[in-house]
């Protein structure tokens, strides 16, 4: 994950910074007097504490709370606070991004051909969502392959009295996990088909969040404007706080190993205060109206929509409200649904301030 956060920048940055010196009949009043740059950066300097502490606390509460009897993973609680993260997800996703997707990506400073003639916005968010999909299905056949081939041969070794001493040890890498026991049932094996589930999911996820995370840290960054930041930084402390409870959560139920657990956490964490520093750094050359700046960032935008999407929807929600345990609790349907709608609309109140 932290191969592609660099990868990203090294590919984008210069893209965004090289675009400052094309401007086009939109440019902005020119707000960046001194008076205003010094108190701009006084609110993007406060940021940066903010949205890290906003976004290390969002991601911690699920992992610490497996240390609380009622937020285990396996309670009813969980469901619920779940389906709450998944609603902010999914209204990041539709209210958020996508919409400033469709405004860079049609904007009159990039001309009308194409990009007012086709909606590549929004195709660019189906390709990603059905990329997401493609990559969802492999992964998990792929280790669910690699795992269970293993398995066989070791129950095969232990027919033929290959085993130490009736005991079987198996270890995958593909989910840094161990299986002790005389031999794996069917339910053994279901639960670690789950487990490899959960962690593609997460992983996914975070790659859905952290691309969302950095351009609007890099966009809060470079801006020169005090009445922008200040709404904007409000906003997206809440954004990461929630968008880290849900992140936490599916990491709480992957069971990963506590150093991965912790270098996930750390990651998503870092990735916007890191934008908001990258953005302060550019301010001088960067013009988010400049042509290459609107096609990256509307790119990126639409790429990130479609994952996070497909994510909330698909793997998120549909997992946890098809589950048998949710179908057969009204109570627990309720709870969730509730959740679920309180989620969306907070982050979608709070998109307007975005």
């Amino acid at each position: 994950m932290s191969k592609f956060f660099f990868l990203f920048l090294a590919l984008f940055l210069p893209a965004l910074v090289s675009g400052g010196g094309v401007s086009c009949s939109c440019d902005e009043s020119d707000g960046g007097a001194a008076v205003s740059a010094k108190e701009a950066m006084k609110y993007k300097v406060g940021s940066i504490g903010s949205v890290l502490v906003a976004g290390a606390a969002g991601v911690s509460l699920p992992l610490v709370g497996k240390k609380i009897r009622c937020l285990r993973p396996e309670n009813d609680i969980f469901f619920m606070i779940k389906a709450f993260a998944a609603g902010v997800i999914l209204s990041t996703g539709f209210i958020h991004i996508l919409p400033d997707a469709f405004q860079d990506l049609t904007s009159p400073c990039l001309g009308q051909n194409p990009w007012g003639d086709f909606p590549f916005a929004g195709f660019i968010a189906m390709a990603a969502s059905i990329a997401t999909l493609m990559v969802d299905t492999f992964a998990t056949s792929f280790y669910q392959r690699r795992h269970f081939s293993k398995t066989k041969q070791v129950i095969a070794d232990q027919e033929t009295g290959n085993d130490h001493a009736g005991h079987v040890h198996v270890h995958t890498h593909a989910t840094h996990g161990h299986a002790h026991g005389s031999a794996p049932t069917p339910t053994g094996e279901l639960s670690l088909a789950d487990l490899i589930r959960y962690r593609i999911i997460s992983q996914v996820l975070e790659l859905g969040i952290v691309v969302h995370s950095v351009i609007i840290g890099i966009s809060l960054g470079a801006s020169l404007s005090p009445a922008t930041i200040k709404p904007l930084l409000v906003a997206l402390s809440f954004h990461q706080f929630f968008e880290g409870m849900g992140l936490g959560g599916c990491i709480s139920q992957a069971q990963f190993r506590w150093q991965s657990a912790a270098a996930m956490a750390t990651f998503f964490s870092l990735t916007a205060p890191v934008g908001i520093a990258v953005g302060i750094g550019i301010s001088g050359v960067y013009r988010d109206n400049s042509r290459t700046a609107l096609i990256v960032e509307g790119s990126m935008n639409s790429a990130s929509a479609g994952i996070l999407i497909y994510m909330a929807l698909v793997d998120l929600l549909a997992a946890d409200f098809m589950n048998p345990r949710m179908q057969n609790n009204l109570g627990l349907q309720l709870g969730a649904n509730i959740s679920l709608l309180l989620g969306a609309a907070c982050m979608s109140v709070l998109a307007k301030w975005a």
